[in-house]
């Protein structure tokens, strides 16, 4: 099944079978490692960013269920993330010096590269115990799974369609929200929070297609982009972050100095580009949005109430 709940459909039974899906995924990279075991941890990261997702989707109609899945896949991530944040700087670096102002800087900056590769490969090294918390987290996915049998959703298909609206409202709004804060002297923080509620969006329109799948792809693919561009910003945050508490690493000033330039250089550029996104994704009224979608997803269930 994929990534979607379907009008015509029973909710909960959607909404189970989206979660168990997601949840098995999850177990089945960390199992198999195709790729090898970082990369099978970011595919579980991102399956486990999707559920929260999906949970916060119904956070008014089960809170206490969603409060506690939430809360264990949040850890699980975490306890995993150490080895997977460390090659994401190396990613990050790597856009810079595609996007480097000339070949000096250029060339200190495939020096940052090489250093964070080192620092990511000796942080592997010391992981001794990678095996047994990757054991330990497939046991908390499989406790995630037995908890679904428990979320049920009451109400019939008119009640399903004004949970929904209400739900999209929420989101809508906090993205506004988020994204007024971030004009003027915005922090790192308020761009990452737009950051997760322009990912909340994102999914929606995912999760909600089938009510109106042509206007909900063009809309979840300027969400994405969105996302991806803000997630830049956030990557350059964090490395600025690990130059101040980790100044040891970079032996050479003069490389430090074009790594500082790059990453305010860049930030800026794109923050600036973001935003110009942003007021584009986030254009329409959240309460018009919310009657849309409640209304669509009436007329998109219509053939289930008569069943």
């Amino acid at each position: 099944m994929a990534y979607r709940i379907r009008p015509d459909a029973d909710f909960t039974d959607e909404f189970r079978s989206v979660a168990t899906e997601q949840l098995e995924r999850a177990a089945a990279v960390l199992e198999e490692r195709p790729d090898g075991a970082h990369e099978a941890i970011h595919s579980f990261r991102k399956n486990l960013k999707r559920l929260r997702s999906l949970y916060r989707l119904v956070a008014r109609e089960v809170p206490d269920f969603q409060a506690r899945e939430n809360a264990r896949l949040r850890d699980a991530a975490q306890s995993l993330s150490a080895i997977r944040d460390a090659a994401a700087l190396i990613g990050t670096a790597q856009y810079l010096q595609q996007s480097a102002r000339g070949p000096e800087e250029s060339e200190a900056l495939g020096r940052i590269v090489t250093i964070l590769e080192g620092r990511r490969d000796w942080m592997a090294a010391a992981e001794s115990d990678l095996e047994q918390r990757l054991t330990e987290t497939s046991g908390v996915l499989q406790e995630a799974i037995a908890a679904l049998g428990g979320v049920c959703f009451d109400g019939g298909h008119r009640k399903t369609a004004r949970k929904l609206g209400k739900s999209w409202r929420r989101t809508a709004r906090k993205a506004k929200a988020a994204l007024a804060a971030c004009h003027g002297e915005a922090s790192a923080d308020d761009f990452h929070t737009l950051r997760k509620r322009t990912y909340d969006y994102r999914l929606y329109h995912g999760l909600l297609r089938d009510a109106w799948p042509g206007a909900m792809k063009a809309k979840r693919d300027a969400a994405r982009e969105l996302v991806e561009d803000l997630g830049h910003i956030h990557d350059l945050a964090v490395l600025s972050e690990l130059v101040e508490a980790e100044p040891q690493l970079f032996t050479r000033n003069d490389d430090l100095a074009h790594l500082l330039d790059a990453i305010i250089f860049r930030q800026q550029e794109d923050r600036r580009q973001a935003l110009v996104k942003a007021e584009t994704v986030f254009t329409d009224d959240p309460d018009e949005e919310a009657q849309r979608i409640e209304l669509l997803w009436l007329t998109a269930g219509s053939s289930r109430l008569y069943r």
